[in-house]
């Protein structure tokens, strides 16, 4: 064929479809009869081919929620050794609820080991057993006026005493997915927070003693100049809230992915 003279229409190419044409589809009538030939998608059991496939057609704005297997799961709380976390209380408690805005998250409050409580309870006994031996010697001595003034002094170091475990009963370390905050004070309450996106540093230090029986001091360090919270003592179990701060800070998805199983379990 010369290159000057017309195509035949009906010759090789004629059947070819066009580039345009989105209803071709290639059929054999030679397999029309056959059962064992199917026209499903040959990939349809590829769970990476059914992925791609839906990431290329659906909707692009549809959010998915990340999704976590068992194994991941249970490696998160139950790994073993510092990765066992000790269960908290769902709810804060009336006391530190007042000072949470409502989208933040709640992850947990303490109350600062009974090792800081450890001043003001040895003064107190020490008190009462330097009463008891005061008040023996002044009675034998006939000083009734001296005993009684020993029995007030008393009385006002007990009353010291019990405002210090008061205060410590009030005095909270509590964390949410935001900041962490220090709560204490009975009459002049006092709120210090940081937030986590300004922590630049965090470390706890243990003395052998607080090794022993599980309390140490957390240090923060901050971007700003004045850190209203920086220095925390007597927490109690250091190493597990070290990696709660930790974990809140670097995977808060594996915290909501946790958190939501708990609630599963217990609905179940």
């Amino acid at each position: 064929m010369d290159p000057g003279e017309p195509r035949d229409p009906r010759g090789e190419g004629a059947g070819r479809p066009r580039d345009d044409d989105e209803s071709f589809g290639y059929r054999d009538p030679a397999f029309d009869d056959d059962p064992e030939f199917t026209r499903a998608d040959p990939f349809a059991d590829d769970a990476a081919y059914a992925r791609q496939r839906r990431d290329l057609y659906d909707d692009p704005d549809q959010y998915e929620a990340p999704s976590f297997t068992e194994e991941e799961l249970e490696g998160l709380d139950r790994g073993g050794g510092p990765r066992r976390f000790l269960p908290l209380e769902d709810e804060p408690t009336t006391l530190v609820a007042r000072y949470l805005f409502p989208t933040e998250r709640y992850r947990g409050e303490w109350k600062r080991h009974w090792i800081h409580l450890s001043g003001p309870l040895g003064i107190g006994a020490g008190a009462t057993l330097a009463l008891g031996y005061l008040a023996g010697f002044l009675t034998r001595q006939e000083i009734d006026g001296l005993v009684t003034v020993a029995v007030l002094i008393w009385l006002g170091v007990i009353s010291w005493v019990a405002w210090k475990v008061f205060d410590w009963y009030f005095d909270r370390f509590i964390l949410t997915n935001k900041r962490v905050m220090v709560v204490n004070g009975i009459i002049t309450r006092k709120v210090a927070m940081m937030p986590l996106l300004r922590v630049t540093d965090m470390k706890y230090e243990q003395s052998a003693l607080g090794r022993m029986l599980s309390y140490g001091t957390f240090v923060l360090e901050s971007a700003g100049q004045d850190q209203a919270l920086r220095e925390v003592k007597h927490l109690p179990n250091p190493n597990e809230l070290y990696l709660r701060v930790v974990e809140e800070m670097y995977e808060p998805q594996a915290v909501e992915a946790r958190l939501g199983k708990d609630d599963e379990g217990d609905d179940a």
